[in-house]
């Protein structure tokens, strides 16, 4: 596959990313942080595998397929914990997470 053929996947592994971050430091910023405890580390994995998903996708790599299965689980963890909370930055993060999760699953089964 070429790295057009994965460029939706990317944007949409990069807005999660960036939905991820805002969620993060927004729940940094929460009354009750402890609470928040379980999104802000969900949060932080997210955007990581996400950048990473896009960028071995860039590459064309090989194994990108593989990350993507793994980066729509870790998405739909996410999102399935920013879905529990009621404030708009998490609620952001989820709808961001679900439609992540939705790309990567689509390209992984397009890329076997």
């Amino acid at each position: 596959m070429s790295t057009d053929d994965f460029q939706a996947c990317i944007d949409a592994c990069l807005a999660c990313a960036t939905a991820c971050d805002r969620c993060a430091a927004a729940c940094l910023r929460e009354d009750d942080v402890k609470m928040m405890a379980r999104c802000i580390a969900n949060d932080m994995d997210c955007a990581q595998i996400c950048r990473t998903a896009a960028a071995f996708m860039a590459r064309g790599s090989t194994f990108a397929r593989d990350l993507c299965r793994l980066c729509a689980d870790v998405c739909t963890a996410c999102g399935d914990e920013c879905g529990k909370h009621p404030m708009d930055h998490c609620q952001a993060c989820a709808s961001a997470c679900r439609a992540c999760a939705d790309a990567c699953r689509r390209m992984a089964g397009a890329a076997s």
